[in-house]
């Protein structure tokens, strides 16, 4: 039962996030054109951690995770304002490579079958 409130709750909070970054409500200049992809809560629920995407060089990224760290306070606060919990978790923000592993494998399917 906790395991799927944790996912429920991860769940509003990656809609949650993907809205203030969409609605351009964090000013960090860093912080470009992202995608939250997924949200990890802890089982106690205390910390969550945004998976994060988007299509840019390895410095831009960079530059974007740091911007989002140091909006992590900024955002914990707006999260507390949006929703119902007792306890806002502390917010971590993480690049998911998810993505590009896939286009990797991809590529490397596409030279196996032009060679074969």
């Amino acid at each position: 039962m906790a395991h799927r409130r944790a996912e429920r709750v991860g769940d509003t909070i990656k809609e949650e996030v993907a809205q203030m970054l969409i609605m351009g409500e964090v000013k960090d200049p860093r912080v470009g054109l992202v995608t939250v992809t997924k949200v990890k809560m802890s089982p106690d629920m205390k910390y969550a951690v945004v998976f994060f995407s988007m299509t840019a060089s390895s410095e831009e990224i960079r530059e974007t995770a740091e911007g989002l760290k140091s909006a992590a306070p900024y955002i914990r606060r707006a999260l507390a304002k949006r929703l119902s919990l007792r306890h806002v978790p502390s917010v971590d923000f993480k690049y998911d490579d998810s993505l590009d592993y896939a286009m990797r494998i991809e590529e490397a399917l596409k030279k196996i079958k032009e060679t074969g």
